[in-house]
């Protein structure tokens, strides 16, 4: 038997594949999308400066937030894309020769990034790899210390140890791909890699130096005026 196709169907599924063309085409273009990211620092920490026990260290734990983010099309295969996020909440963990004791404090992290990406492969392809790169300012804000800090740097409830994070301009790696779904809809993948390191204060002048380098994993629906 001949399959036989209506030229309706030929026609619109033409114009859908030319519309999805330009779509991505398009320079000036600007996409929007939503999402989530998670955070997972990659920590070497340094010793607590003294007075404090010898090899004093701290961990920092991943976080998962609901994020989004714009991207402009430049031309066929440059674009700038800017992240965007609430704020990620991280946990300070005692490591080293204070490993087990715990949660030592907490702190709110914003990274705010500007990247330039090149796309890969021609505009109507469905599936387009890219990398990017840029600069991040890492904001550190809201730092609070745990009644354990307090005891371990010699504080007491009256007078308790205070903690701040030194916010960092640093730089950013990115590797992701968009995946075409509908000639306005995409979903968009992306992995990015920031160098970062930083210095913790406390209220008593020690310090603590921490390079965190931490791992981005973002997944989201991106959708494209």
């Amino acid at each position: 038997m001949t399959l036989r196709l209506n030229p309706v169907l030929w026609a619109t599924a033409a114009l859908l594949l030319t519309g999805t063309a330009q779509a991505q085409s398009m320079p000036g273009a600007l996409s929007v999308r939503l999402g989530a990211t998670r955070i997972a620092p990659a920590v070497t920490s340094g010793n607590l400066t003294a007075p404090s026990f010898a090899g004093t260290q701290a961990d920092v734990t991943s976080n998962t937030q609901p994020t989004g983010g714009l991207t402009w099309t430049i031309d066929d295969h440059l674009a700038v894309d800017v992240p965007l996020a609430l704020g990620f909440k991280h946990d300070l963990i005692g490591a080293g020769a204070i490993a087990g004791v715990g949660k030592i404090g907490e702190t709110r992290a914003l990274p705010i990034s500007l990247l330039l990406q090149y796309r890969f492969l021609e505009p109507s392809a469905q599936f387009r790899p890219y990398v990017g790169a840029g600069p991040t300012y890492a904001k550190f804000y809201k730092a609070r210390s745990t009644a354990v800090l307090t005891g371990l740097t010699g504080g007491n409830p009256a007078n308790p140890t205070t903690l701040s994070i030194d916010s960092k301009l640093c730089l950013t790696a990115q590797i992701g791909a968009s995946v075409q779904l509908t000639p306005k809809w995409s979903l968009d993948m992306a992995v990015l890699k920031t160098a970062l390191k930083t210095t913790a204060h406390l209220s008593t002048g020690q310090t603590l130096d921490v390079t965190l380098n931490p791992t981005s994993y973002s997944v989201g629906l991106a959708y494209q005026y």
